[in-house]
């Protein structure tokens, strides 16, 4: 019979039995964790490597949310100051997504819909996955899993977050093509007013799947 090359076979040739860990020591535990690993993993040539000496940012999972509000066709992104932004051409301040940290026995969706009160104010009307992945898989361990939940933001701008967490987060509503038309600018690196993975991910899902939820959505 002839090969079925109807579908692509992804699956790397090693996995994570593929790596020894000869030790693991944290360097740095902050409001962020640092180890320091030795290990050796095996050759894409044959045999194993010697041994190699890594920093791992230690950081869990996270949760990113877009707000969509298909009845009046608009999105909704924080605005809020960022330290690995200090550099930024921009400025330090980042238009995003919804986000927060998963704590020990929360499920993804019960952080984003706990994310999307605390730094909105909305209810959640309906959720949907978007992707999980890795946002920097050289240094850290993080993984982010994004959702699009729809809301109703009518009225929704407004300065929110928790005072004892540090935020001092800002909602700022936007037409969806006003967004598309932005993120098509000629813009020089690091000048684009959206620039961070996740948010731009979620905003490229949304063009390619917003029929698709305008067709589910309940008329008013």
């Amino acid at each position: 019979m002839p090969q079925d090359n109807s579908r692509t076979d992804l699956t790397p040739e090693f996995a994570a039995d593929s790596v020894d860990i000869i030790s693991r020591e944290t360097v740095f535990k902050g409001f962020f964790t640092m180890l320091r690993l030795r290990l050796r993993h095996r050759l894409f040539r044959g045999g194993w490597s010697g041994e190699i000496e890594r920093e791992l940012f230690q950081r869990g999972e996270a949760v990113g949310v877009l707000l969509y509000d298909p009845a009046r066709d608009r999105l909704a992104l924080t605005e809020q100051f960022r330290i690995g932004a200090l550099e930024r051409p921009a400025g330090p301040w980042c238009l995003e997504v919804v986000a927060g940290m998963v704590e020990e026995g929360e499920s993804l969706e019960a952080v984003a819909r706990r994310e999307v009160q605390e730094e909105a104010g909305c209810s959640v009307q309906d959720l949907h996955f978007i992707h999980s992945y890795t946002p920097s898989p050289g240094g850290s361990s993080e993984r982010m899993h994004l959702y699009c939940a729809l809301v109703d933001l009518e009225g929704a701008e407004g300065v929110f977050g928790l005072a004892e967490e540090n935020e001092d987060i800002r909602l700022r509503v936007f037409p969806r093509q006003g967004i598309v038309e932005a993120m098509q600018g000629d813009y020089l690196p690091g000048e684009s007013p959206i620039d961070n993975a996740a948010t731009l991910i979620s905003l490229q899902w949304l063009e390619l799947n917003r029929a698709r939820l305008i067709d589910k959505t309940p008329a008013a």
